[in-house]
């Protein structure tokens, strides 16, 4: 691209993920010419790599089911949860648009929804807290009917969440993996979508039935496109262009071709999806991470905090008041015979029946049922100053041949190469294992007794574990024992996977108004620059209340911003 070309938008958008395309989507479909810049070379960021559910209360799917919520019951829940970082504006702003956002999409785009009618908030204690319908998330999509163009942008599906590179989508297909050997009805659905995916890999060399966050992101990409939005990949932002008062009138690009700058008639939105990959502020912001990389992150390499440090380039500020400034996950480390490594998330293990989670004194710390912000959470501030954050997850022999632990998949999935690699650990005994895993093996045993003493009789009297609708929906209900999120480890071998603090983004962002305008350090407007997704500062205050609490304000805020945007008086000249 030669930079003497003069280029001109309504609205240019750097960063291709939720956030980012909707803000594109909106504008776009609003009447604005729209060019959306991705670093990368492929779109989709940390949103393709996401289960893609979003928590979108009062949508049109509840309705429709007869589920019709005032917003003061999740507005109260939020008040409840966010506690002083509550921010009244905002919250009202994310849960009037949601609905809103919803059906737009749903009925103006080629994005298509599923409701998550049985997604309960995490916190069911908590007053407002809901049992479901207050989620969708990404309608299971052909990559070949979204088209080859699509094809070549799309970000591949996260291997270490997918089987054989197949994604697995929550609900029903997840639970027909599940029960894949307990179920003639579910071993039939599995071995279909393998055959399939198995086919597909033969013949098109990736898979295409797209289900989770790449189903998300491709539905939105096919929705961009169509609205004549101009995608540029491998291009970065490098700096903002502002004019005499201050306002941000354009950006300067390096792609390919070199060099350029680009004029935004209405304005620039940062979505370039936080700092997760970014050393230096991990170090600086994130607790018990002295060097920057006692912490593993499931974003993609490329979300270095760009966004952030454009936005403070003109005057905007990173908010650091929230209560935590990273959306934690427990991982664990994959260790790949070519020696590459790979960062599994653990968010469906911890609360299946048969598993808890103990620290190297063998106690256990936490309801391993929470959600995995608060495990993490939990492990990051009860582990001892001076020792290594981590945790280990133990099972038994019963819990192994029927459900997975970690990265390690059930019967018919040999688990001998994980033993080999070091992932898992086995000990004949509890306290063989403890040993080997260097966890008080006195404590652990004793640890373990007491854990099945309740487990039989369907109660944990000492984190609570399995007694709100969170906790028992992330259970199994095949399990025989009287709550579905309790079983005695009882049959050995013994097995153990370690875990590590890791992340799915960042909380901290800049801050923003509730029309997702950066403010600078008086509160004012930065006019013509906007941040959405995790370059905006988290609605949620650092706190995680319930599942999809980044991609529903990301989607909905971004959603708000186009539209604005697509209505935006025009400054200056105009191509």
């Amino acid at each position: 691209m030669s930079s003497s070309t003069p280029l001109t938008y309504d609205v240019v958008v750097v960063g291709s993920g939720a956030g980012g395309l909707s803000t594109a989507i909106a504008a776009a479909h609003g009447g604005a010419s729209v060019l959306v810049v991705e670093k990368a070379d492929t779109c989709g960021g940390a949103t393709a790599w996401s289960g893609g559910w979003m928590w979108t209360p009062r949508n049109m799917f509840a309705i429709a089911d007869g589920v019709v919520e005032d917003r003061s019951a999740p507005r109260a829940y939020l008040e409840n949860r966010l506690g002083d970082n509550f921010d009244a504006a905002k919250v009202d702003a994310l849960l009037d648009g949601a609905p809103e956002m919803v059906e737009f999409f749903e009925r103006k785009t080629a994005l298509k929804f599923v409701p998550g009618a049985k997604i309960a908030d995490i916190h069911g204690d908590t007053p407002g807290a809901g049992t479901g319908h207050r989620s969708v998330g990404p309608k299971p999509v052909s990559l070949r009917k979204l088209g080859p163009d699509v094809a070549a942008l799309l970000r591949r599906q996260l291997y270490e969440t997918s089987f054989l590179g197949m994604g697995i989508m929550a609900g029903p297909d997840l639970q027909a993996f599940l029960h894949s050997t307990r179920s003639p009805k579910a071993f039939v659905h599995c071995g279909v979508r393998v055959t399939k995916h198995m086919f597909d890999l033969a013949t098109k060399r990736r898979g295409q039935q797209l289900v989770n966050g790449t189903a998300l992101v491709g539905m939105m990409l096919r929705s961009a496109l169509d609205l004549g939005v101009e995608i540029r990949v491998k291009t970065s932002a490098t700096s903002l262009q502002t004019d005499d008062d201050g306002r941000v009138v354009g950006v300067r690009l390096e792609g390919p071709d070199g060099a350029y700058s680009v004029t935004a008639t209405r304005g620039v939105v940062l979505a370039t999806g936080g700092f997760a990959q970014d050393i230096d502020r991990r170090r600086e912001m994130f607790p018990r991470t002295p060097t920057g990389n006692e912490h593993w992150s499931l974003t993609p390499k490329t979300t270095t905090g760009d966004g952030i440090t454009l936005g403070e380039s003109v005057g905007g500020r990173l908010d650091r008041t929230l209560a935590s400034p990273v959306a934690y996950c427990p991982v664990s480390i994959v260790r790949y015979r070519n020696g590459k490594e790979g960062v599994f998330p653990h968010i469906l293990d911890r609360g299946k029946p048969g598993v808890i989670g103990v620290l190297a004194n063998g106690k256990r710390f936490v309801n391993e049922a929470l959600g995995y912000h608060d495990y993490t959470l939990a492990m990051v501030e009860q582990v001892p100053e001076g020792d290594e954050v981590c945790s280990w997850l133990i099972a038994d022999q019963q819990y192994v041949r029927y459900l997975p632990l970690g990265m390690a998949k059930p019967l018919p999935i040999p688990i001998q190469p994980y033993l080999r690699s070091g992932y898992l650990t086995r000990g004949h005994t509890v306290r063989e294992l403890a040993e080997k895993i260097g966890v008080d093996p006195t404590q652990l045993e004793k640890t373990i007794e007491a854990f099945n003493v309740g487990a039989v009789a369907g109660e944990d009297p000492e984190f609570g574990r399995g007694t709100t609708p969170f906790n028992r929906g992330s259970g199994d209900t095949a399990n025989p024992w009287p709550n579905p999120s309790l079983a005695p480890l009882q049959k050995g071998p013994y097995y153990a996977v370690k875990v590590v603090p890791g992340s799915f983004g960042t909380f901290a962002g800049l801050v923003t108004d509730s029309s997702s305008q950066v403010l600078d350090d008086n509160d004012r407007r930065i006019e013509g620059l906007l941040a959405v997704g995790v370059d905006q500062a988290s609605v949620m205050g650092g706190h995680y209340p319930s599942g999809g609490i980044n991609l529903g304000p990301a989607m909905t805020f971004g959603y708000l911003a186009g539209r604005e945007l697509a209505g935006a008086k025009t400054v200056g000249a105009h191509a």
